[in-house]
């Protein structure tokens, strides 16, 4: 295994690419980079400051103003932890919405890849197999069933407090994955070197170790 290495996670929404890329990177000793958070502090960004999405000259200005971190596992944005506040159904939209802009999609692989330059990193998120990381040493495309992925998204949604039903999850997960595989510019695919694992019916653990096999 090289000394500075890179490993890359792709697939649709709710696929459990986040957390398993955490204990990926927990077993290797290595740092995890959530793409998708950066996208949704944009979003809420974005949202906060009362941004519209045509205006292209106020969100240079504030993409140029903004400073996204990783600090032991907290996402820092301006210097204020998001955790939480980037993980709701409206950010999540916002997110999608966010990726599409050239704009933000340039700025955020701009700070992506110079992590994944300067030291071993695990990154999950659309198109990082096949645009962010098209030369990573590991490629990986994660996938579920979109009933399986509303499943997850709507326990984890209940448990944070929110008042949603199981078929508004699973009508945002088909909205989102239709988005995403439609977009004009890097659309979700699996990258012809990736290895796809369908995780339909396994845990954290298995997935790991699936992971890990191929790693090492």
């Amino acid at each position: 295994m090289k000394e500075v290495f890179r490993v890359a996670i792709d697939g649709p929404s709710g696929a459990g690419k986040s957390t398993i890329a955490k204990s990926v990177a927990k077993k290797l000793n290595i740092d995890y980079i959530d793409t998708g958070a950066m996208y949704r502090a944009v979003g809420y960004k974005m949202n906060r400051e009362g941004i519209p999405f045509e205006e292209c000259d106020q969100l240079k200005s504030m993409l140029d103003a903004t400073d996204i971190d990783f600090v032991s596992g907290d996402i820092i944005l301006d210097g204020e932890i998001v955790n939480n506040l980037i993980r709701t159904s409206e950010v999540s939209q916002l997110a999608s919405k966010c990726s599409a802009l050239p704009m933000v999609r340039e700025k955020l692989v701009e700070i992506q890849r110079g992590m994944g330059a300067r030291k071993s990193v695990i990154m999950d998120g659309r198109d990082i197999c096949t645009n962010v990381l098209k030369d990573a040493e590991y490629k990986f495309f994660l996938t579920a069933s979109a009933e399986e992925r509303a499943e997850r998204r709507h326990k984890e949604l209940i448990e944070k407090g929110e008042v949603i039903t199981f078929e508004e999850v699973l009508r945002d997960i088909e909205n989102r994955d239709h988005n995403d595989m439609t977009r004009a510019l890097n659309p979700l695919r699996k990258a012809e070197d990736a290895t796809e694992i369908d995780s339909t019916g396994m845990n954290i653990e298995q997935v790991t170790e699936a992971i890990l096999k191929e790693i090492k």
